[in-house]
């Protein structure tokens, strides 16, 4: 069954990819960013011979989980990035109890969001950014990309998306992103023993511990310069880099004060509840 790593975009969910990536699928002292055993959902191929045209929306949530039951044939435990909100088209969910076997969230104060927004869209302005953050009916992705994981993503609003992903209550871990740049050992483990419990199997802290230093965001950083990020956004005026500011992002210093009050104004209520107010 599934197991999801959800996150609003630019919260970390890719970090915790490839920790998880390092802890289960690779042996070696190194790991392919541009070759994930983790894949993303929804991917193109997921749809094959189930959906006719999945770049129309009602389309792709009609047969949303019939890909998810078709990928669960194998019998085993599958890790799938989405970034798609737990939402439901008419009589169709995103996902479902039946397919899923749990979730890890990964949330970050909305602030620091907007800066890495900003960024791997290439907005010109703060303005332009908050309103793709505040946008109740947002949708990300492009039609009739050649790119597999390149389509229409329902992603709502940083509110709605946080919200959605607690009504999926089987098995639900939140994680800060904030804790795993401060206290990365004690929040990994915390994701290691959600696992173990979850899957029964044990990981041996030696094997905890290099996946962390192999996840290390400045060592990602390092890995895009050298080979490339082929999940990093493309840009005709001048490079992107998907593994931009990290643990240096500080909304103090980048966000005008107009922006960061009205975030605050929008969002109290969950940044109250996840103490970041």
């Amino acid at each position: 069954m599934i197991i999801w790593l959800a996150s609003y975009p630019k919260s970390g969910n890719t970090w915790v990819r490839v920790f998880l990536n390092s802890l289960f699928y690779t042996d070696d002292n190194e790991s392919d960013i541009n070759n994930l055993s983790i894949g993303q959902f929804p991917n193109r191929k997921h749809f094959k011979d189930i959906a006719v045209n999945m770049d129309d929306i009602n389309e792709f949530s009609k047969h949303c989980i019939n890909a998810q039951l078709k990928l669960n044939l194998s019998n085993e435990t599958i890790f799938l990035k989405t970034h798609h909100a737990y939402w439901k088209n008419g009589d169709y969910k995103f996902t479902d109890t039946q397919t899923t076997l749990g979730v890890i969230y990964i949330v970050r104060d909305p602030r620091n969001v907007i800066t890495s927004l900003k960024n791997h869209y290439n907005f010109k302005n703060y303005d332009d950014t908050l309103k793709f953050l505040l946008d109740d009916r947002k949708v990300i992705g492009t039609k009739n990309s050649e790119k597999e994981v390149d389509l229409p993503h329902i992603i709502s609003s940083w509110k709605n998306h946080f919200n959605s992903w607690k009504k999926m209550n089987k098995n639900y871990l939140l994680i800060k992103y904030e804790n795993l740049i401060n206290f990365p050992e004690l929040e990994f483990e915390k994701i290691t023993k959600y696992l173990e419990n979850l899957i029964n199997k044990k990981f041996e802290r030696k094997k905890i511990l290099d996946a962390i230093k192999k996840s290390d965001f400045y060592n990602l950083k390092k890995k895009e310069k050298y080979n490339g990020f082929i999940e990093a956004p493309i840009s005709i005026d001048q490079p992107i880099s998907f593994f931009n500011m990290g643990p240096k992002n500080n909304w103090r210093k980048l966000v005008d004060n107009k922006i960061s009050k009205k975030i605050e104004k929008e969002f109290k209520k969950e940044m109250l509840e996840l103490n970041y107010l």
